[in-house]
């Protein structure tokens, strides 16, 4: 089991050094309620950072914007509620926010620009139920009686939806409530959200396309792709504008694994370094297409973009994440054999996952998605035990630990652990020796260890068996283990 969580440490340590644009908006607060330190969190994307701390009830920041953009702002300190605010800026422009509480998402929004009118007109409307959402958000109320009152919001924007200006803040919205309807089976509005996409997608303004299209795929959903399906085509544009077939990538006979990431993902980018180094491992056995959901001009624009190496591709209609992926979340990858089946789908990035995946590209067949750090790199099968060869991959200040229950499963049955060499059941193991000689701040940190676990024999051969580390929720899992 992973003794500290690493995605964590990923979005801590988001670096956009290199990245940074001339152009930007600024964004002022001030509420007297405010306490000092209270942490103020912004961005454009699906991450937030921290880019202020409050002192005297005051914070302010800019953000690098290119065009209208679409922003959040959070703030965390006592009295705060969990509740991330949207707003619109662009360059250039100064965007004030005041109020008398902490109660931020409902406060006084000044803006030259007309979509942030919008939103301040929504927010007016709904102030009541809003107001109620952030109380029970502070009192702590069950997730019952807080959805209850989510779906009344939900509504409440729905329903004065056709009175608003058909522009980007409407379709915010829009795309908000086509999310809710996405991930709520059943959802009780759908006629009227199909309606009201239906009437604002026909008087949208220019460059809302990418964003309908996604509204559109959320509301009449296409069956996503699972494990074991045959891969499904699709058409994505490259840098220089030019079309390619995405399974164009699969004609020399490797594997494919496809990288959804998007340009404000911290762990997206934080995972550079060390995808170059599998990509320079593994380029004979499998090829990698990064696949971008940003808009088309503001992905080819971005310094990070120019940085792939391997097929880089946009999706920015998110039409193929729709088929492939079950969440949202990015970075997402999805392993596609030769024969074009999809072999396996992970969430997220953590230290030393595509060097335990080349581990399991070059060991004994598996699949190791679960936790791709860890990799089965041989094994020893006799009358008297199997022994399994492992090799784990962390950041070498986080420990690690494989519980004593852990046990192997053939044909139906278990076969217990009976030793361990290179490692201590149950405890805290660092890992020991460095992976790379990189001075890259993240992949100098990887550090590997070695470590042979012992199981009662097998009472017949079997073709594949799985390694599961006991029965509790976070153990390391590794399934389909051939034999052969």
């Amino acid at each position: 089991m992973i003794k500290k969580t690493i995605i964590t440490m990923m979005l801590a340590l988001v670096a956009m050094t290199g990245l940074a644009q001339t152009k930007t908006a600024t964004v002022t607060g001030y509420s007297p309620a405010l306490e000092d330190s209270t942490l103020v969190f912004a961005g454009t994307g699906n991450f937030l950072n921290i880019v202020d701390t409050v002192k005297d009830g005051r914070f302010a920041f800019t953000l690098p914007v290119e065009e209208l953009t679409e922003g959040h702002l959070f703030l965390k300190g006592k009295g705060c509620p969990n509740f991330a605010m949207p707003i619109f800026l662009s360059p250039g422009i100064n965007v004030r926010l005041t109020g008398t509480d902490n109660f931020y998402p409902l406060w006084k929004v000044e803006s030259p620009l007309p979509e942030q009118h919008t939103l301040n007109r929504f927010t007016e409307h709904c102030h009541d139920v809003i107001a109620e959402l952030l109380q029970m958000d502070l009192a702590q109320a069950p997730r019952e009686k807080k959805d209850s009152v989510a779906g009344k919001w939900e509504k409440r924007r729905m329903d004065i939806l056709p009175s608003m200006p058909v522009d980007a803040a409407t379709i915010y919205w829009l795309w908000r409530a086509s999310m809710t309807a996405k991930n709520t089976p059943n959802f009780p509005y759908m006629d009227q959200l199909r309606n009201l996409e239906s009437s604002i997608a026909a008087h949208a303004p220019k460059g809302s396309e990418d964003r309908l299209a996604e509204i559109h795929a959320n509301i009449y959903p296409t069956r996503v792709l699972q494990i074991g399906d045959e891969a499904e085509d699709a058409e994505l544009t490259d840098m220089q504008g030019q079309k390619h077939h995405l399974l164009e990538a699969l004609a020399n006979g490797r594997y494919v694994l496809l990288d959804f990431w998007g340009i404000n993902c911290g762990p997206c980018m934080a995972s550079e370094s060390e995808m170059k180094v599998f990509y320079e491992m593994m380029k004979d056995k499998l090829e990698i297409v990064c696949i971008n959901q940003d808009k088309l001009s503001a992905w080819q624009k971005h310094e990070f973009s120019k940085r792939i190496t391997s097929i880089n591709l946009n999706d920015s209609k998110k039409s193929v994440s729709s088929r492939y992926c079950d969440h949202s979340s990015i970075p997402y990858y999805v392993l596609i054999s030769p024969d074009k089946r999809i072999v396996w789908k992970h969430i997220g990035y953590g230290l030393g996952n595509f060097l335990g995946l080349a581990e399991a590209f070059n060991g004994p067949k598996q699949d190791n998605s679960s936790n791709l750090q860890l990799a089965i790199r041989k094994m020893e099968l006799n009358g008297d035990c199997t022994t399994i060869s492992f090799r784990y991959y962390t950041h070498k200040d986080y420990g690690f630990r494989i519980a004593k229950d852990s046990y192997l499963t053939a044909n139906g049955k278990k076969y217990k652990l009976t030793a361990a060499n290179g490692i201590k059941l149950d405890e805290d193991n660092y890992t020991q020796v460095k992976a790379s000689e990189s001075t890259d701040e993240l992949l100098g940190n990887i550090y590997y260890s070695d470590f042979t676990l012992t199981f009662e024999p097998f009472e017949t051969i079997p073709t594949t068996f799985d390694f599961i580390e006991g029965d509790v929720q976070g153990a390391f899992i590794i399934r389909n283990v051939s034999v052969e």
